[in-house]
């Protein structure tokens, strides 16, 4: 490169503006040659899958821009400016030389990188503790709105002339439903066993709304009960699929939750209705939760069948 002037001490002075815009090209060609190593190393290697590889990935790829840059700086030198080799430093010095120099310029791109992912890090943590207060608390309007207050206390004064015994069971469902709903303030993950223990309560008091009008099968393929999602995930989906759909004894709604080994399966054959609910949680509430954790939802729409698949969280 251009160091080659620097130590002609004949030329010090004399060509000093030369040397000094050398100087200047040089640094500027290696800081944008740095940029955008750090750039792409950002996008492909980034530190969090795996800090030796990265620093390895780090060495080549100053060493690379060195070469190149020697390579481009020699070229001009001698064959476009055509000053002679002789008296001049060796390759090897000048490539020690142009180590020395980009190695602080990529250690200061990269700290300004790792505090401005601090700084996104912390940013994003405040947001993703802001939506999930946003969730719970939509969670909690939703089950306590007063539609599904007015029915539930409608079918419970039924009961209590019909049967009373299934009224006293009722309660005791309501009571375990909505205990669980206030529990999730301090759950942000329950366990599928968990889950599907308070989805019964919910259960029976669907059975108790709509008697025979749909049916319900949970199909463990797999052992996952202690595997973790979102609290109130399967509730909601069933939730809606009595918002959206028709549940009649002359058109019954089937849903069927199946336990596999990669996801929880929720499914119902489709039959909308024409009044349906509107508002509540939806599935863009339970899919942001989700996202939150690196975790993708799965739609899958036909014209007869609707299916929700549920990933796993790793706590």
């Amino acid at each position: 490169m251009l160091f080659s002037i620097i130590l002609m001490k004949e030329d010090l002075w004399h060509n000093f503006h030369i040397q000094l815009s050398a100087h200047y090209v040089v640094i500027f060609s290696m800081c944008i040659a740095d940029y955008g190593l750090l750039r792409l190393l950002n996008n492909y290697l980034p530190y969090s899958k795996n800090i030796f590889y990265r620093v390895v990935a780090d060495i080549a790829g100053i060493t690379l821009i060195c070469l190149a840059l020697l390579w481009l700086f020699n070229y001009l030198i001698y064959e476009i400016l055509l000053i002679p080799e002789a008296g001049l430093p060796p390759f090897a010095v000048k490539f020690a030389f142009a180590m020395a120099a980009n190695i602080p310029i990529l250690l200061v791109f990269e700290l300004i990188y790792y505090f401005q992912s601090e700084q996104k890090a912390i940013a994003d943590s405040e947001i993703a503790k802001r939506k999930v207060l946003l969730f719970q608390h939509e969670t909690l309007r939703s089950q306590i709105n007063p539609h599904f207050l007015f029915n539930s206390l409608n079918v419970l004064s039924s009961l209590i002339y019909i049967s009373p015994d299934n009224a006293n069971r009722f309660t005791k469902a309501l009571s375990k439903t909505y205990r669980y709903v206030l529990s999730l303030t301090r759950q942000p993950l329950v366990s599928v066993g968990e889950e599907l223990d308070a989805l019964d309560s919910y259960i029976f008091l669907m059975r108790m709304r709509f008697e025979n009008s749909f049916t319900f099968n949970v199909d463990r393929k797999a052992d996952r009960k202690n595997s973790m999602i979102i609290p109130l995930t399967l509730q909601l989906l069933i939730e809606n699929a009595f918002k959206h759909n028709v549940a009649t004894e002359e058109s019954l709604l089937h849903i069927q939750i199946t336990i596999d080994n990669e996801y929880i399966k929720v499914e119902n054959n489709l039959q909308p209705s024409n009044d349906a609910e509107k508002g509540g949680i939806g599935l863009e509430y339970i899919a942001e939760q989700y996202k939150m954790h690196a975790q993708a939802v799965l739609i899958e729409h036909s014209e007869k069948q609707f299916t929700v698949k549920i990933p796993y969280i790793q706590p």
